[in-house]
């Protein structure tokens, strides 16, 4: 059955979806699977934990080009910077 809201996972499709789709592979937080849910992790990127945040911004970054998501938010730019992967 599908979704009524198109931005919302189940559980059974958060499970389903590769590490390499959050923005916290790690512990799956953050699911990035589409524009939809880039836009949603850069919305609640601030409850990400700080020594998270460098991560979860890199990686929203690299998700935002993927699907042609403009991201413009200076605190995920900053911590992007952060970032040594």
């Amino acid at each position: 059955m599908a979704n009524v809201f198109s931005d919302k996972l189940t559980t059974e499709e958060r499970k389903e979806l590769p590490s390499s789709d959050f923005g916290l592979p790690e512990t799956r937080e953050f699911p990035m699977p589409d524009a939809a849910h880039v836009r949603a992790a850069e919305a609640y990127f601030r409850y990400a934990p700080e020594e998270k945040k460098s991560l979860l911004a890199h990686r929203i970054l690299l998700k935002a080009d993927e699907f042609g998501v403009d991201v413009h938010s200076p605190v995920i730019l900053e911590w992007a910077d952060e970032y040594e992967g």
